[in-house]
């Protein structure tokens, strides 16, 4: 007799444990590579030019986006936010408006050490619970020669990150050393972000 047709098992959808307010397709990538399920709500947040200290402006953006987004939610439900900026001294580097823009701060970084600074929010818009911290790492960039940055900037990776640059692509071959977490230099701290995750009880 013909074996019976097995029906296939349906696969188990994976259901969403929290919302990135974010439109960064690295802290997506990081958060997947950890195997975490969530949902893409952006925040729609303009921090102007950063200015002040850079730890407290890169946490307070972080707690705004937060907040707004939780404001979007019509269910309660935990929200992790972020905000990455770079900084050398009194000089503080967000996102390059232009190609000359980030001429100028990869000229600035080059042969010299600098500070990535990530404010982080997790906060939950039904209980009110907000986590919140910032981490520091700090990167050593090589000197970049003339030919190099030309090449670099032809290459736009520069666009839409923190300090005109992204370790994680072409500009990993400018970096001799990162002291502190690497994932928080591509956007977001995995580690600890994960851990406070745990103990919030999140997933």
């Amino acid at each position: 007799m013909p074996g019976r047709l097995r029906r296939p098992v349906p696969k188990k959808k994976t259901v969403p444990v929290f919302i990135l307010a974010s439109s960064s397709p690295r802290r997506r990538a990081l958060l997947r590579q950890a195997g975490l399920a969530f949902r893409v709500l952006p925040a729609r947040y303009d921090e102007g030019p950063p200015r002040g200290d850079p730890g407290r402006f890169a946490s307070a953006a972080a707690k705004a986006k937060a907040v707004l987004v939780g404001r979007r939610c019509r269910r309660p439900a935990w929200i992790l936010a972020a905000d990455t900026l770079v900084a050398q001294g009194k000089n503080i580097f967000g996102k390059p408006r232009s190609r000359a823009q980030a001429r100028r701060t990869l000229q600035r970084l080059s042969g010299r050490e600098h500070t990535v600074f990530s404010g982080v929010s997790l906060y939950h818009s039904g209980t009110g619970r907000h986590l919140h911290w910032v981490e520091k790492t700090k990167v050593c960039m090589r000197a970049i020669g003339q030919t190099e940055l030309d090449d670099y900037l032809d290459s736009g990776e520069w666009k839409d990150k923190a300090g005109a640059y992204g370790i994680q692509g072409r500009a990993g071959a400018f970096i001799t050393k990162v002291k502190g977490c690497y994932f928080n230099v591509v956007g977001l701290p995995l580690g600890k972000v994960c851990a406070a995750m745990r103990r919030a009880g999140v997933y």
